[in-house]
């Protein structure tokens, strides 16, 4: 059985918006209406937020960036 690496956190705090800066949370919105939504946030220490989409309507991962863009490439290792 795999071991949960969250321990106890929610794979999206309930305060992450607050985290976002200006150009993520403008940048969020419209893309709700495009079926993108917050899969999990990342908060390592240190290092910059992880935000990461999932898109249900086409079955797509993406980042979202600090600028409010989306990494579609990325290499994201995501647990289904």
């Amino acid at each position: 059985m795999d071991q949960e690496k969250r321990k106890g956190r929610k794979a999206i705090p309930d305060h992450f918006q607050k985290l976002l800066n200006r150009d993520q949370k403008e940048a969020l919105n419209p893309l709700t209406k495009f079926g993108w939504e917050v899969y999990f946030v990342r908060m390592p220490l240190f290092q910059p937020l992880v935000i990461a989409l999932r898109n249900n309507i086409a079955s797509h991962y993406a980042l979202l960036l600090e600028d409010g863009g989306l990494d579609l490439k990325t290499d994201l290792k995501v647990r289904q």
